[in-house]
């Protein structure tokens, strides 16, 4: 179980931000200001040309948070309504239309968008001072199921290869509560080979048992003065070079035992020399946590809670499957998915800075509401303020 996080969420947003809710053309600004850095597909130059790409993409996103539409079909019909194409789109979209363009649009356009935007997400702060101005991100990957017509998706996923899921690969900020980078890649495709991909020198890693598996990448991340925090899978040879002190403080963590260590059994395997720590036993399980920084620069206690704050990207998928409806597709082809994840993410992140926080289920239902015309903005603002004075009471007590 996750450790509860010791740090103060910001639980209240203000009445000028909330009062700016016009999330669509926020996310056309957005689109208009990252564009220029990319030249669209010469088919948006021909004046027959109905849909434009931005239309496109905002009817897209409309679908991601309106919980009536679950079809590209049925997004398509919603374009009928007067009220869609005067806030979103501009006209009506046939399906051939909606089909076509998601084969038009780069995905890194959508890349840069949400780079843009996660980078203004506040810190959530809180946590140890002593892990202040550091950027440690948790790697880790969730599937999406797959249709059965999306083939890109379909074999060799999971260990056991049975699955029909596409991948989404995260990096996330743990000490900031904010998802930083993304790619999607059909289910089959290696975790470890992606996070290989990512590494950039100097940056800070937290990762699960399976990005421990293969000893030498250790080494090569040390060569890239990168630091990191990963589990240990069982069972592994661990030849222990030198023995390291337990403070009374890394103890009420749960730390046994920490040493210098070489992991392998064969010298062609053996990994370079690094961090060991035995945590307590939990359910006839014990934890083995890896590092390569000193102990002086990173207290084993710190270790421990850099490592427990991962769970925070389990949370954030688990998030953008249940609330933000991730679970349909609107567009199956590979780019088309791509552009699907990239606007869900992008959504989240403009959901969290109009509300200071990431919004519970009853908050994205107010914001539902107000989507489909039900609820007007005084009363999502009002809604919305409710649900962060219910929190902060809650938080309070």
């Amino acid at each position: 179980m996750p450790e509860p996080q010791d740090k103060k969420v910001r639980l209240s947003a203000t009445e000028p931000e909330l009062s700016n809710w016009k999330l669509l053309s926020d996310f056309r600004q957005r689109l208009a200001q990252a564009q220029e850095d990319f030249a669209l597909a010469p088919s948006f130059k021909d004046p027959r040309r109905q849909l434009r790409a931005a239309d496109y993409l905002s009817l897209f996103l409309f679908g991601l948070l309106n919980p009536v539409v679950r079809t590209m079909r049925g997004l398509c019909e919603a374009s009928h309504l007067e009220r869609v194409r005067r806030e979103v789109c501009g006209s009506q979209v046939s399906l051939g239309s909606f089909s076509e363009i998601q084969h038009l649009i780069e995905p890194e356009w959508l890349e840069n968008v949400f780079g843009d935007l996660a980078a203004e997400l506040p810190s959530q702060g809180g946590g140890d001072p002593r892990l202040d101005g550091q950027d440690w991100r948790a790697c880790d990957g969730s599937f999406f199921a797959a249709l059965p017509r999306m083939s890109w998706a379909l074999y060799g996923a999971g260990r056991s290869g049975t699955h029909k899921a596409a991948r989404l690969h995260l990096s996330y900020q743990v000490l900031k509560g904010k998802p930083v980078r993304a790619q999607l890649t059909e289910g089959r495709r290696c975790e470890r080979a992606v996070w290989k991909e990512q590494w950039q020198r100097g940056e800070a890693y937290i990762g699960d048992r399976y990005f421990s598996e293969n000893y030498q990448l250790l080494g090569q991340l040390q060569e890239l003065d990168c630091r990191y925090v990963l589990r240990l899978r069982e069972p592994a040879t661990i030849t222990v070079a030198e023995e390291l002190p337990v403070s009374p403080a890394d103890r009420q963590r749960g730390v046994l035992r920490q040493a210098w260590a070489y992991l392998g059994a064969r010298p062609q395997t053996r990994s370079v020399r690094v961090r060991v720590l035995w945590l307590e036993q939990v359910a006839d399980s014990q934890m083995i946590l890896l590092s390569n920084v000193e102990p002086q620069s990173l207290p084993a206690e710190l270790v421990v809670l850099l490592y427990r704050r991962r769970w925070q990207v389990e949370l954030f998928f688990r998030w953008l499957k249940c609330l933000l409806g991730c679970k349909r597709w609107l567009a199956e082809s590979r780019q088309g998915a791509t552009l699907q994840i990239y606007l869900a993410l992008i959504a989240a992140v403009l959901l969290q800075l109009y509300t200071g926080r990431r919004p519970t289920r009853r908050m994205l239902e107010l914001i539902q509401f107000y989507l489909m015309g039900v609820a007007s903005l005084d009363e999502l603002i009002a809604g919305l303020q409710r649900q962060l004075r219910r929190l902060k009471k809650t938080k309070g007590n």
